[in-house]
């Protein structure tokens, strides 16, 4: 179990794309609790941080990240928002993330599960405490059942329940979260490249008829404190462009940003939105 959360101090906010990680912070200033943002440079819009003390650093730049945590008087950290997973070449690791690299061993060339829980356990090393965004702002997390007035039919059900058996094979495999199943084929599957780039690939290859599925799962095992599945107004989009019809997601280990605007834009598109509950719990010890 992880000790109370520390309101005292600045919630630190290393943001990546996407709009949860300055709707965490909106929500933390209204409570009372200052923060402080990270942007990764080249996945966050800097205007987006404007209004709250922050920093933009590279992701090779751990050492000025942490830094920068530590001047801002920060002991506890979230990992929120879309990362484009560099490779060792591209990482170009500063002086203190050199230090560190050691540490992550061979978790560096695992999945993206293996890699987030040993930079978890790294940044405990150095002082600071990762704390799952659901766990200060419990209202991010998706309810179960539907959010939409669009419903799955039979045929959609169907896709789901294939889906569903497939993002839990590339989960136990650490490979990716979700897919997309259109009639029963699997049209595309998540692995590096992240689910906007999957859902372009998936909208290339649909048959004619009722549009696919996308199902996104958490990974069975996953330490809930980082990359839970996550859907935005540019998932609703993205999957609108690809010719879907619906979306499925673990209910309660996913994160939604803006959930009454999800859901009127994607009932405005015809797309339903599904709250799974038949999924694995979460690993021993980590909070749900």
């Amino acid at each position: 179990m992880q000790p109370a959360s520390d309101t005292a101090t600045p919630l630190g906010n290393i943001a990546g794309g996407g709009s949860l990680p300055v709707a965490l912070a909106a929500a933390m200033r209204a409570s009372g609790r200052p923060v402080f943002l990270i942007g990764l440079d080249g996945h966050v819009d800097p205007a987006a941080l404007a209004p709250y003390p922050h920093a933009v650093h590279r992701i090779g730049a751990a050492g000025a990240i942490l830094d920068a945590l530590r001047r801002a008087g920060c002991r506890e950290i979230v990992l929120l928002g879309t990362v484009r997973r560099p490779s060792f070449v591209m990482l170009r690791p500063d002086a203190g993330a050199a230090r560190l690299l050691p540490r992550l061993g061979r978790a560096f060339l695992a999945g993206d599960d293996g890699l987030l829980s040993a930079v978890i356990r790294v940044l405990g090393e150095e002082g600071f405490t990762v704390r799952g965004a659901q766990e200060l702002l419990p209202g991010l997390l998706a309810p179960p059942g539907p959010l939409t007035s669009t419903r799955p039919d039979s045929e959609a059900e169907a896709d789901i329940a294939r889906g569903i058996a497939v993002a839990r094979a590339l989960g136990a495999a650490d490979v990716g979260q979700g897919c997309v199943v259109q009639q029963g084929l699997v049209l595309a599957v998540e692995a590096i490249e992240g689910t906007d780039a999957m859902l372009a690939r998936a909208g290339a290859l649909a048959r004619p008829g009722p549009g696919g599925v996308l199902v996104k799962l958490v990974k069975p095992g996953q330490d809930r404190r980082a990359d839970l599945p996550t859907l935005g107004p540019a998932t609703i989009e993205a999957a609108a462009a690809a010719g879907l019809r619906g979306i499925a997601y673990t209910a309660g280990a996913t994160l939604l940003a803006e959930p009454a605007r999800l859901a009127r834009e994607a009932d405005a598109r015809g797309i339903f939105l599904l709250g799974l509950v038949a999924d694995p719990p979460p690993s021993s010890g980590e909070t749900p």
